[in-house]
């Protein structure tokens, strides 16, 4: 028994192989991931319903506002640290110096915040909620620093129980509040001590287990490292601009009860699209160490990577346009049925975007950054431009629309650049083939789900059904088409 123990911890804490490190990395990703998103589903439904449309609404519109300046708090560094690092070991030694930098830039941009909070509302109660969530923003995403730095190693478990420890904060400190001073400002002070006290013991970890932390203004390796990260620094300013503007926007037009009901829609699309994020994390590391090795090997990494996204994709979107009422109701009860047909056009947007996440990685591991950027300058243009286009008529569906479009227009410039920029093919057999296989099983999904004696059940068993009949009939269908080219193939080398 304590062999097993010990074998179990050795595999879970330590890196031996590729293949190991890679189900380790991804095992801790997974398992942060799903508490976080869990507990924030279950975290958003209780606020939805105690809340209301109007209040939560007010949460909603301070918190896409505050994350406008987001990507401010970090310019790309993280990425580009766990690049640098994870290439070269000796370069660890230049991060008090990114530690320093993050922490000038999080107090600028917390002032900057404050500043702009009088010209987007008049609303004294709202402008002091946006004050709050600065810093709760600041110091919540402040261990991404440290998160660097464990990828670059690959010891993704200290970054996942760091980050679970976080929310568990979080989430407790905010329903002690929602259900004893429910009010949107004492759920913002939640939220600012939680991450505050969640802070510390990651500081005291890193320091003495990992780099000694300390204060160092050496403006050189600022330079360095902001003329390598600036490409996605504006590619991370745009892409905020074009996943928090129409909530901003909305906000600007007074519509707090529609914004209310557009985020509680995003919130599920946003959780359904989970995914992508935890398996881009969990192959980043390794797409990085092959694509200066072996041109056969990155593009095999990245086509497990791809089929991945491909074969999650399809039933997500499927089974969440079909399920949307249940779904919605379900969750957040009938005062939220016109979120229903905002999440059946955001479920295009998360679907799309399990794809748009390997060809932006892989760009990123091309030293393509630039490419990665001019996609999301023109993703956010054509957002704003769609956004006050279609808000003020169509209101949280043109919001909607306006998101999936945008999405669609960036995969096809990702494609573009993927293809005519790195060393992968993305148009190649085993991606048409996966894609064939979802798309086929996806329908036999629908028909399935979609019949009455199916579609009115518990919308759990709706879920389990639709999701088995997938998986069967994905499985099926690969059978059936290794056997046919196995046939073909004997057929022409007898």
């Amino acid at each position: 028994m304590t062999r097993i123990i010990t074998n179990v911890k050795s595999f879970l804490l330590e890196n031996r192989t590729t293949k190991q490190t890679l189900f380790k990395n991804t095992s801790w990703i997974v398992l942060s991931t799903a508490v976080g998103r869990v507990l924030g589903t279950i975290w958003v439904i209780y606020i939805t319903r105690i809340l209301g449309a109007v209040e939560y609404g007010k949460l909603a519109f301070a918190l896409a506002f505050v994350s406008l300046f987001v990507s401010f708090l970090d310019l790309g560094l993280s990425t580009i640290v766990t690049r640098e690092f994870s290439r070269d070991r000796e370069r660890e030694k230049e991060f008090p110096a990114i530690f320093t930098l993050k922490i000038l830039l999080g107090l600028g941009t917390a002032v900057l915040i404050f500043i702009a909070s009088f010209f987007v509302t008049d609303n004294p109660e709202i402008q002091r909620i946006i004050w709050i969530l600065a810093f709760f923003t600041f110091i919540s995403q402040f261990p991404e620093t440290f998160y660097a730095f464990f990828w670059a190693r690959e010891k993704m478990e200290y970054a996942s129980l760091a980050n679970i420890f976080q929310v568990l904060l979080i989430t407790g400190c905010g329903f002690l509040v929602i259900f004893r001073f429910p009010s949107v400002k004492n759920i913002s002070y939640s939220y600012l001590f939680a991450s505050l006290i969640a802070l510390i013991p990651l500081l005291i970890l890193f320091h003495f287990k990992f780099f000694p932390l300390k204060i160092s203004f050496q403006v050189n390796i600022w330079k360095k490292f902001l003329k390598m990260s600036w490409p996605l620094a504006l590619t991370s300013i745009f892409g905020v601009i074009y996943g928090y503007i129409d909530s901003t926007i909305m906000g600007f037009l007074g519509q707090i009860t529609q914004i209310g009901w557009y985020n509680a829609a995003l919130k599920i699309a946003s959780f359904l699209a989970s995914p992508a994020s935890i398996i881009a994390l969990s192959f980043f590391p390794v797409l990085g160490k092959f694509s200066k090795k072996s041109k056969e090997e990155f593009q095999k990494v990245w086509n497990r990577q791809t089929e991945i996204m491909i074969f999650l994709a399809f039933p997500a979107v499927v089974g969440g346009f079909v399920l949307a009422p249940k779904i919605i109701n379900f969750i957040y009860g009938s005062d939220y049925n016109p979120s229903i047909l905002a999440f059946q056009i955001l479920i295009f947007m998360a679907g799309i975007n399990f794809l748009n996440r390997s060809f932006s990685q892989v760009l990123i591991v091309a030293d393509q950054q630039r490419k990665i950027f001019l996609v999301t300058v023109s993703g956010a243009l054509i957002n704003i431009v769609l956004n006050l286009i279609l808000i003020p008529k169509y209101s949280l569906y043109g919001a909607a629309a306006a998101a999936v479009i945008t999405h669609f227009l960036m995969f096809f410039l990702y494609f573009i650049f993927t293809a005519k920029f790195t060393l992968i093919r993305p148009l190649n057999l085993e991606i048409f083939l996966i894609s064939l296989k979802a798309i086929l099983a996806a329908g036999v999904m629908y028909f399935i789900i979609s019949w009455p004696q199916i579609y009115y059940l518990n919308v759990f068993l709706s879920v389990l059904i639709g999701g088995t009949v997938y998986i069967i009939t994905f499985f099926v269908l690969k059978s059936l088409l290794n056997y046919s080219f196995n046939r073909l193939i004997i057929k022409k080398n007898p």
